[in-house]
């Protein structure tokens, strides 16, 4: 049976993330995800670490992340 669990909202994110975690929750690709692993932090890429050949995505690091994005998009 597949896995219908979205994750949706902050409660829901389990404190290490994945790239399909963080897909899920902003509603895009989990190839943009990974387009974001790339880009470095200074010029707004999700930042994340390696375990092994994966990578992961602390959830404190992701709401900083989404917090500076709306911080520099304000009008």
């Amino acid at each position: 049976m597949p896995n219908t669990n979205k994750h949706t909202t902050w409660d829901s994110l389990p404190d290490t993330l994945t790239a399909q975690h963080i897909s899920e929750f902003l509603g895009i690709s989990r190839r943009r995800v990974y387009e974001l692993f790339q880009v470095s932090i200074a010029k707004g890429g999700i930042p994340n670490f390696k375990i092994g050949a994966t990578k992961r995505v602390d959830k404190t690091d992701f709401k900083q992340w989404i917090a500076q994005r709306k911080e520099n998009h304000r009008i």
